[in-house]
């Protein structure tokens, strides 16, 4: 009995193995692939797509960086993701922790139409926010569309941040107090410190948001040279479908690609952390 019982344990173990295994290469082959791909000439392509490439063949990024724009777009997309993410964090963290450490008027209201705002499409901002922007003369600016991506991430941002805040014992704000430090010294000093996990994984999460974010940066952005990266690969897409230069198209998938894949194998562990401490606190 208890053979078989391991051997059905073995088989289990085996089946999610498999599994797993099926999953990584469909996950990672498109992402090897693009990156070969970027190496390769035209010529190379048509012969045999599959076909790893003759060499390393830089050519393609410096037409994708000149010709395409590519370099510009990538300036504007990280201004606006890290401007975003400075308006985002720092506002969300104070509001998240006056909603949920002291007690004032229309506080519930408050915290009602923020847990709304989780549930709205982003598609209904669309035309207010434009509005907006253009009696602010903030329309076609960089810094219109960092607001904007701030803004819309507050819901989501405030409602993790609100989670730890809560979760963090009140005792270490009341030995603060006795020893003389003020409201802001405990925020900055105590809460921030504390609520470090999930700050970096809303960071993360809101970076990876902003900087693939693409109907916002097409609605509020005309001017060619303030668009963001992911405007400036369907561009690309649209011009090297005519000039059939295809290494180009895939070295500015890479491009755009690149910072994601950085910042989350450097961060990998911080928002496995963020999330399991957000789990067992919440």
């Amino acid at each position: 009995m208890k053979k078989k019982e391991e051997t059905r344990w073995s088989m289990s173990k085996l089946l999610i193995r498999i599994i797993l295994v099926i999953n990584t290469i469909v996950v990672i082959f498109p992402l090897i692939w693009t990156i070969l791909t970027s190496f390769k000439t035209s010529t190379e392509f048509y012969e045999n797509p599959w076909k790893l490439p003759g060499s390393l063949n830089l050519i393609n990024y410096i037409n994708a960086i000149e010709k395409a724009n590519m370099g510009d777009y990538f300036f504007n997309s990280i201004f606006v993701t890290v401007l975003g993410l400075l308006i985002c964090i720092t506002m969300s963290i104070g509001s998240a922790y006056v909603l949920t450490r002291y007690e004032f008027k229309f506080r519930s209201l408050f915290k009602q139409i923020y847990l709304i705002g989780l549930f709205l499409p982003p598609i209904l901002g669309i035309v207010p926010l434009f509005m907006i922007l253009q009696q602010m003369n903030l329309y076609d600016t960089r810094i219109g569309l960092s607001m904007v991506y701030a803004f819309t991430a507050f819901p989501y941002t405030i409602f993790i941040l609100s989670g730890f805040f809560g979760s963090i014992p009140k005792e270490f704000e009341e030995a603060a107090i006795v020893d003389g430090c003020s409201y802001y010294g405990i925020l900055w000093r105590i809460m921030v410190p504390m609520a470090k996990p999930a700050i970096i994984t809303i960071t993360i999460f809101n970076f990876m948001g902003f900087w693939n974010e693409y109907g916002y940066s097409l609605t509020y952005i005309a001017s060619e040279s303030k668009r963001t990266l992911p405007i400036g690969l369907i561009n690309l897409m649209e011009v090297q479908r005519y000039s059939t230069d295809w290494g180009a198209l895939f070295a500015g998938l890479v491009i755009v690609m690149l910072p994601t894949i950085i910042v989350y194998a450097l961060l990998q562990k911080r928002i496995t952390s963020g999330l399991t401490i957000g789990g067992l606190k919440g």
